[in-house]
């Protein structure tokens, strides 16, 4: 028995529809596996930021999407890098003797403060301020 292209299409698309919603119920957000996560790192979806900046804690990889980008890669990544007089408090007192925060920028919108350390003009060390 011979398929038409309008067969095959069809098996095609509930294959792919089959997969995506597979993967959907399988990675709930928040997980770095999302779907909505993952389409965000390849730049093909535009994901709440701030939803992104709490998937990136359980990400290994997530120092590529910040290490070696200048400040203005980063904005149109993350949005608004601000100074640590406008960091959040928590980040305020993590810093507040320590001198690994002069000319550190922070991730604004994030649940949790992301430091972001330059050297030049790119980021050199992302890090997660936690615990301090």
């Amino acid at each position: 028995m011979k398929l038409s292209r309008a067969r095959i299409l069809a098996i095609l698309l509930l294959l792919v529809f089959a997969f995506v919603g597979g993967w959907i119920l399988l990675y709930p957000s928040p997980d770095r596996r999302n779907i909505k996560y993952v389409l965000w790192k390849a730049g093909l979806y535009r994901l709440n930021l701030s939803e992104a900046e709490g998937e990136m804690i359980s990400d290994p990889s997530r120092d590529k999407l910040v290490i070696g980008k200048t400040k203005a890669q980063l904005e149109q990544r993350f949005g608004d890098l601000v100074p640590l007089a406008n960091a959040p408090e928590y980040a305020k007192l993590c810093c507040r003797d320590g001198s690994d925060c002069d000319g550190a920028l922070f991730l604004a919108d994030g649940p949790a403060p992301w430091m972001i350390v330059f050297r030049g003009d790119k980021a050199a060390e992302l890090y997660l301020i936690k615990g301090c």
